[in-house]
């Protein structure tokens, strides 16, 4: 189905994110004996899934209400845009933060019981909502690219069904893996997507005629991959690959997918000084 890998990919990995964070924040409760709070905790969780949702509904919205084709181009174009800075600030913000992330949780968590029960879901929602903005977004920009909805919105539900059940498994300790190699990967398929999206940014850019060179062609292989074969649909689903490629898209699709796949994959002395962490083993905050 047209993109539903690289929406699999983005449910699972910003799913699994979320979903850690609430594990985290139950896991605490139950070890400190306070079960009372945890209704509080999944209060924000759903006022966070609520937000998300209608912020996709606004944005799919705004852009479909717009009236010219130049109008929906320009904002897709921007909002792509904006989708890869965040997700790749995001991308990097886990693999810094990752090793201190249950302490950090359940230091603010402790403050804001101290503070009162408005304080518990506002926490909890406030460490969701980040997760479900930033992927809402990213999510509608990749399936703005796609050819039906169907495809993204399933490959995307069953990300997120997914990354539910791995981190209850997580949670329970009936599975352990190491999360630090697992952000890692999926982080570097991010990054690849993220270009995919950034590069048709810019062709969406082009078609909105706001940037120049729509009809200087990088390359023309549209014989030898037609747009509509299987292989065609593969490459263009899983690296957003056009047949029809403009110079600019080519240039701004090895601009960001060089360097950020380098720094992102370049070794830290501090993540490799500390390994393994606690924050790879998430299952055991629940015991």
């Amino acid at each position: 189905m047209d993109y539903f890998f690289p929406n699999l990919l983005i449910g699972l990995r910003e799913g699994l994110e979320a979903a850690l964070v609430v594990s985290i924040l139950v896991a605490y409760l139950v070890k400190t004996e306070r079960r009372n709070r945890l209704p509080l905790v999944w209060a924000g969780v759903a006022g966070a899934v609520v937000l998300a949702v209608a912020f996709g509904a606004l944005l799919t919205y705004a852009v479909t209400g717009l009236d010219t084709f130049k109008q929906q181009e320009l904002a897709g174009g921007f909002l792509s845009i904006i989708a890869v800075g965040l997700v790749t600030w995001m991308i990097f913000w886990m693999r810094r933060t990752a090793r201190h992330l249950k302490a950090e949780l359940t230091d603010k968590l402790e403050a804001a019981i101290a503070m009162g029960a408005g304080a518990v879901a506002l926490m909890a929602f406030l460490a969701v909502a980040r997760e479900g903005l930033e992927t809402t977004l990213f999510f509608f920009s990749a399936a703005q690219q796609a050819d039906s909805e169907a495809g993204p919105l399933f490959g995307f539900l069953v990300g997120i069904a997914i990354a539910v059940v791995l981190a209850f498994a997580l949670y329970q300790g009936a599975v352990r893996i190491n999360l630090a190699t697992f952000f890692t990967w999926t982080g570097a398929l991010l990054v690849v997507v993220a270009a995919g999206i950034f590069a048709y940014g810019f062709h969406d850019l082009q078609e909105a005629e706001v940037l120049p060179g729509l009809n200087s062609l990088a390359f023309d292989v549209s014989a030898q991959i037609p747009p509509d074969s299987w292989y065609g649909t593969l490459l263009k689903g899983i690296f957003n690959f056009q047949p029809q490629t403009t110079v600019l898209q080519a240039i701004a699709w090895l601009a960001y997918l060089v360097p950020v796949l380098t720094f992102f994959l370049w070794p830290s002395k501090k993540t490799t000084a500390t390994q393994p962490t606690p924050a790879t083993e998430p299952a055991a905050t629940g015991t």
